[in-house]
């Protein structure tokens, strides 16, 4: 890769990586959709890894994982002790299974992004459009990896603490967890896939010029 490249992939990382902190510190980081409010944080890591790759991808995640720490950290709620280490919220603290659930997931999100994009890419040679189907399934694959990923973990790890101070539960917490990914994670993968589509496809044609 010549200096010339180099140097826009830095910029362009730079860019991503400002608007994931704008985006995981002020509301425009989530849409209503009436009964909910899907996050598109991990946007920017999913068009990130497409336009620049997995090591991008997998940096821009983790940038992602660092704003999450942050905020759980110093703008808790009742279950943020799931995602940070340092705090303690009633009965109930974070230890190091808080760190792989806040950092994992999304540094993941970019590498299993670029792939199936790949994938998805080199999988339809002759089919017109394929590179809109490709992306509209990184973008959701993406998705999907920080909510499955996020909430099971959030189960194996947490499983009893979390059901507990989220929803009082001592019983029947994996049911909670299966409906908070169909829930918001359906949706979510929907709006991503969308997005990723949209943002992408310009990004592509302005650095064609």
């Amino acid at each position: 890769m010549d200096i010339e490249n180099k140097t826009r992939n830095l910029v362009l990382a730079a860019v991503f990586v400002a608007i994931i902190v704008i985006l995981a510190f002020t509301p425009l980081g989530y849409i209503p959709l009436g009964f909910m409010n899907a996050t598109i944080i991990h946007v920017p890591v999913i068009i990130g890894a497409i336009i620049l790759g997995p090591k991008y991808g997998g940096f821009l995640g983790m940038v992602f994982g660092l704003t999450s720490l942050w905020k759980n950290t110093y703008m808790p709620n009742l279950t943020s002790f799931v995602f940070s280490p340092f705090i303690k919220v009633g009965e109930y603290g974070g230890n190091f299974g808080s760190l792989i659930i806040c950092m994992v997931p999304r540094i993941l999100i970019g590498i299993v992004s670029y792939y199936v994009f790949r994938a998805v890419l080199h999988g339809f040679k002759d089919k017109k459009g394929k590179r809109t189907i490709a992306l509209a399934a990184a973008g959701a694959a993406g998705s999907l990896t920080n909510t499955l990923l996020v909430m099971n973990l959030i189960y194996f790890l947490f499983g009893k603490e979390y059901g507990h101070a989220a929803k009082g539960l001592t019983e029947g917490i994996y049911s909670v967890i299966i409906g908070i990914i169909c829930i918001n994670g359906i949706p979510e993968a929907i709006v991503a896939g969308i997005l990723t589509v949209a943002v992408s496809q310009a990004l592509f044609k302005v650095m064609k010029r």
